[in-house]
């Protein structure tokens, strides 16, 4: 609508975004939004005061429509038409949890069809309003399509489907809602408990043997639920997690789901025994070979050196490293070429190798690598006084051995091993 031309009535334009109110609504404070606006405002920014008198909101989930407002809008809109206004038209009123529970109640329907026809009337709730899917949460609607994925998803692959005569699977219409619904932290906390963790399990079959669109639901939820656990609820996960993990990155279904599984490993690795069922799933050799592909994005090469770096805090991880004829070279390659995390991370890949798993094979493959240079050059450019500090040491362990190195520069060399 434009409207930089009109002059506009002030009190048709919503406080934040400065634009006519299209649902004009009003909270506990007298003060009236836009209820797209408000509702960003609170859900997505999950403020809970008033944006313009700051006071607390006594329910931050309750917006009264202002009528009054809407109908001198769209009475404004029609008297401006020949202007280039259009009508506003009536906005559909927010759904109440009464509405949900009944919904649940039929979506909980033993007859398939009905059930399908049911869950699809709740995705469509769910791609509404923020309002909207907020009643959905305290309504229950969380934990039920939990157990609609927890039921459903051992059959989730394209065979079973050709017995349905509505071709859909109802875990893969229950994963879509989840998804669409943005689970607050506190929903997600509940996913990550209810019934005893057997929603995980049932996303690691999803991962599996399900299609590609679900598949990548349930990596972002997995994303999600580990970004607010606590440590204690990411121990002794199932090795099966973390292979269907690394196969999603194998696949590469998008990079946006990639980027998911990313950050899930990173947070899964860091605790128990996490980190070598990371490395038994075979994470190792395919970060490195992801690394060789992807040679220009920051934000996906920093993760993976993240990664490997934990990765490489163990011994079975330092060996998948060393056991792949790419991989202290890839690792050496990222060194001043990404970012200062990038560095970082690589140096610390490189410092664990030295500590822990430097052979005298080892020690000269790193040389014949280019490793040695690239450690030297650290200490010349501006990359950070802790990540020079951790190449310095990496030279130091090894002195006797690089020292004659013409790689080494010649005005490192009357200093070196000691300044180095």
């Amino acid at each position: 609508m434009n409207h930089d031309e009109i002059d506009v009535p002030t009190y048709f334009l919503c406080p934040i975004s400065l634009e006519i109110m299209k649902d004009p609504v009003t909270v506990s404070t007298g003060i009236t939004y836009d209820r797209e606006s408000i509702e960003k405002w609170l859900f997505s920014k999950k403020n809970k005061t008033c944006p313009i008198t700051k006071q607390q909101l006594s329910d931050y989930t309750d917006l009264t429509p202002n009528h009054t407002l809407r109908r001198l809008i769209q009475a404004w809109c029609t008297l401006n038409a020949s202007q280039g206004i259009e009508r506003i038209p009536t906005p559909k009123p927010p759904i109440n949890k009464i509405q949900i529970a009944k919904l649940i109640k039929e979506a909980s329907h033993s007859n398939l069809t009905i059930q399908i026809k049911s869950l699809k009337k709740l995705k469509s709730f769910a791609s509404g309003s923020e309002t909207n899917k907020r009643c959905m949460e305290d309504a229950g609607a969380v934990e039920f399509l939990a157990s609609i994925v927890i039921n459903n998803s051992s059959n989730i692959d394209s065979a079973s489907l050709l017995i349905s005569e509505t071709n859909v699977n109802p875990a893969d219409e229950a994963l879509s809602i989840l998804h669409n619904l943005h689970v607050s932290e506190a929903g997600l906390k509940n996913l990550l408990a209810f019934k005893n963790g057997e929603f995980i399990g049932s996303l690691t079959k999803v991962m599996q043997k399900g299609f590609f669109e679900s598949r990548a639901y349930a990596v972002f939820l997995l994303k999600s639920m580990s970004e607010v656990a606590e440590p204690v609820q990411l121990l002794h996960q199932n090795t099966e997690l973390f292979v269907e993990l690394v196969q999603v990155l194998k696949d590469q279904i998008s990079q946006k789901v990639s980027k998911a599984a990313l950050q899930t490993l990173i947070h899964l690795c860091p605790f128990g025994r996490n980190r070598i069922k990371g490395v038994e799933a075979g994470t190792v050799p395919v970060l490195i070979e992801l690394l060789l592909e992807n040679c220009k994005d920051r934000k996906p090469n920093e993760m993976m050196l993240v990664l490997l770096e934990c990765l490489c805090q163990c011994a079975e991880g330092r060996a998948e490293l060393l056991r792949h004829g790419a991989g202290m070279a890839v690792v050496s390659k990222k060194i001043l070429r990404v970012s200062s995390v990038a560095n970082d991370r690589a140096v610390r890949i490189l410092l664990s190798v030295s500590r822990f798993s430097a052979t005298h094979n080892v020690v000269q493959e790193m040389l014949k690598l280019g490793v040695v240079a690239k450690l030297c050059l650290v200490l010349q450019v501006d990359c950070g006084s802790k990540t020079k500090e951790k190449a310095r040491e990496i030279l130091k362990m090894h002195a006797r051995v690089w020292r004659d190195s013409p790689c080494i520069p010649s005005n490192l060399l009357s200093s070196y091993p000691n300044y180095i």
